[in-house]
């Protein structure tokens, strides 16, 4: 485990020392690594850091009003609202490997949008070591690794929870005093719900994802996973009433892991998984079924796509 006081103190006159007198802008997604990352870039730099926000409508419910919330204190924060513009990219795209490098290339054009209207010279990024692992062995492409495009309109990016595991990360922001609903958040992936769904990623489906992780994450709290959600991953018969439906199929994946390496599927009780389907199933007359995925990773990766 990292010391973290002595990190915090090294990552700060990394960042200070890296960006000098330039601005920058942060990639601020809400999750733990970009908060941390934003943290220390704001402890570095102060005025010169522009934390932005993507919207990119591949969001948790409720992300947006909770990010405006949680970081007010940084009076510089950008709400930058984009979802029509990923949704457009998107568009027909059904290959996992090629939806990451869309909503990569996606990011960092909004981001050198959003740099040039602040003449940020810098980018600042909450990449952390699994996610170079993961990107560098082709097992998936982070939209903040493996994911950018070639050409990046910035002197340079910075990453100061490169070397981090997720374990890290968190004592680092406890250490921050960062509140504990950024600190203890279940992981999130850069990509959003884009990789919840297997095929084409629509409103649709993507209605369909978003409450039923919102059932997901409210009905395992109190069994503490490292990360818990459901995904859209096909269509299946189904009967609602009196009809029979062809409806989305709905998994439901809750898993134990110390960093995100390796993972096991949680052995959640029965009661539980049925409020989940219950609940799941009478919110959304497009929902067919709902199933419980038991694949550890490996041989499965946490996330499907």
């Amino acid at each position: 485990m990292v010391d973290v006081e002595e990190f915090i103190d090294e990552a700060t006159t990394e960042i200070s020392e890296a960006i000098g007198d330039a601005n920058a802008i942060i990639a601020l997604s809400g999750g733990v690594d970009s908060s941390v990352a934003a943290a220390l870039a704001y402890r570095a730099i102060g005025e010169q850091l522009t934390p932005v926000y993507v919207d990119t409508g591949l969001m948790r419910k409720g992300e947006t009003d909770q990010i405006r919330e949680t970081f007010s204190f940084m009076e510089s924060l950008e709400v930058v609202e984009a979802q029509d513009r990923f949704l457009d990219a998107l568009a027909g795209v059904t290959d996992p490997e090629e939806k990451r490098h869309v909503i990569g290339e996606q990011f960092i054009r909004e981001f050198e949008r959003e740099a040039k209207e602040t003449d940020a010279e810098y980018l600042v990024q909450g990449t952390i070591y699994p996610d170079r692992i993961e990107s560098e062995g082709n097992i998936k492409s982070h939209h903040n690794v493996g994911g950018l495009p070639g050409v990046v309109d910035f002197d340079g990016i910075v990453e100061p929870v490169r070397d981090l595991y997720k374990d890290e990360v968190r004592a680092v922001a406890r250490a921050l005093d960062l509140e504990s609903v950024i600190s203890e958040r279940m992981p999130f992936p850069g990509p959003g719900l884009a990789v919840r769904i297997i095929g084409e990623v629509t409103e649709e489906k993507l209605e369909v994802a978003r409450d039923a992780c919102h059932v997901v994450e409210e009905e395992v709290a109190e069994h503490e996973p490292w990360q818990a959600f459901a995904a859209v991953i096909g269509k299946a018969t189904g009967v609602k009433g009196d009809n029979r439906v062809h409806g989305w199929v709905v998994s439901v994946r809750s898993v134990e892991s110390r960093d995100g390496m390796t993972a096991r599927a949680q052995n959640l009780p029965w009661e539980t998984l049925q409020r989940i389907q219950s609940r799941i199933t009478g919110q959304n007359d497009n929902v067919a079924r709902v199933v419980y995925d038991v694949t550890h990773k490996p041989p499965a990766t946490i996330e499907y796509e």
